[in-house]
């Protein structure tokens, strides 16, 4: 019985894949695909065999350039490229069609909802912000794979860690929540923390953004954005030269208990605090530090490294 439920899944499947083809059925195609996804465990392969059907996705995704720029974006379209999305993200998650996404680059296709600012959309920012949030979970699934080289191959793009940032400085909180964990699995990998801490102005921006994300969380406290903010900072110690700016430059929002002390309800995660100890502990410390500039949101660019000095940072 689970075997024929199975069989009759990936039927029904590949004639909703067939639908996508017919302009007059594809948005409802794209709506029961996007629900029953996780039903089907090999979807993911299913749409990368079928003729035409990643060109479509792509095509419905690109739909939506237009409407960014003119305010006209609405739910009806919204929801529509969100399952495009949705879909792309089956492809992102499953270890047979991962690499393939990978290596064509594919996340080149969502940066435009990462970099549309809130004053580019209608009075509605829903819309705007469902595919954001959309665009990041496939993102994030690309980051958070098994696969070694998944963070290497995003960051070819030389745009991700910056547009991640641009949506932890204007999103909600759960895009700004999705974005840091982007940036955090960028920083657990080796490639990727030797990415940001290359020279003193990436990570300086991305310090900058933390701890803009933290002065949001003043305001709007999460126990959830708070654990991910404090996971980068500590792996950002791992890194000699970024554990010697953190060490002088930490912000007071991590320094004292007041920002805690507002989420004493919501947190409940030890790691989280051991986190929050570990780098006071290194605040204490002093240490040769990097050009000396405050890591606060909107800080000034800073002057290149000396060429031994960038070639050492890591």
């Amino acid at each position: 019985m689970q075997v024929a439920s199975k069989e009759a899944a990936v039927r029904c499947a590949e004639e909703l894949l067939m639908s996508l083809h017919n302009p007059s059925t594809r948005d409802s195609a794209l709506a029961e695909l996007s629900k029953h996804r996780d039903a089907i465990p090999e979807l993911a392969c299913l749409i990368w065999q079928s003729f035409g059907c990643v060109a479509i996705l792509l095509e419905e995704i690109v739909s939506a350039y237009q409407h960014l720029s003119t305010g006209a974006l609405s739910v009806q379209l919204s929801n529509r490229v969100c399952n495009a999305m949705a879909l792309l993200q089956c492809l992102a998650a499953h270890p047979a069609t991962r690499r393939a996404v990978l290596d064509l680059q594919l996340v080149h296709y969502l940066f435009p909802f990462l970099s549309n600012h809130p004053q580019h959309q209608p009075a509605d920012p829903r819309p705007a912000e469902f595919l954001r949030l959309t665009a990041l979970g496939v993102i994030g699934a690309l980051a958070k794979s098994e696969d070694p080289q998944a963070v290497e191959c995003l960051l070819r793009t030389e745009q991700l860690v910056p547009l991640c940032l641009r949506v932890m400085d204007f999103g909600s909180e759960l895009s700004r929540t999705v974005a840091t964990f982007v940036v955090q699995k960028v920083l657990q990998d080796p490639a990727g923390l030797a990415y940001v801490c290359n020279t003193y102005q990436r990570f300086e921006q991305v310090a900058a953004g933390l701890a803009g994300v933290l002065l949001y969380l003043r305001v709007n406290p999460s126990a959830r954005l708070l654990k991910h903010v404090v996971r980068c900072y500590v792996l950002l110690t791992d890194n000699f030269r970024a554990r010697q700016a953190l060490s002088l430059y930490l912000p007071q929002e991590l320094k004292d208990d007041s920002l805690l002390s507002r989420m004493q309800l919501q947190l409940r995660d030890r790691k989280t605090l051991l986190g929050v100890l570990h780098l006071r502990r290194l605040a204490e410390r002093v240490e040769q530090p990097w050009p000396p500039v405050p890591l606060r949101p909107g800080a000034a660019a800073v002057a290149p490294l000396p060429a031994s000095a960038a070639h050492g940072a890591c």
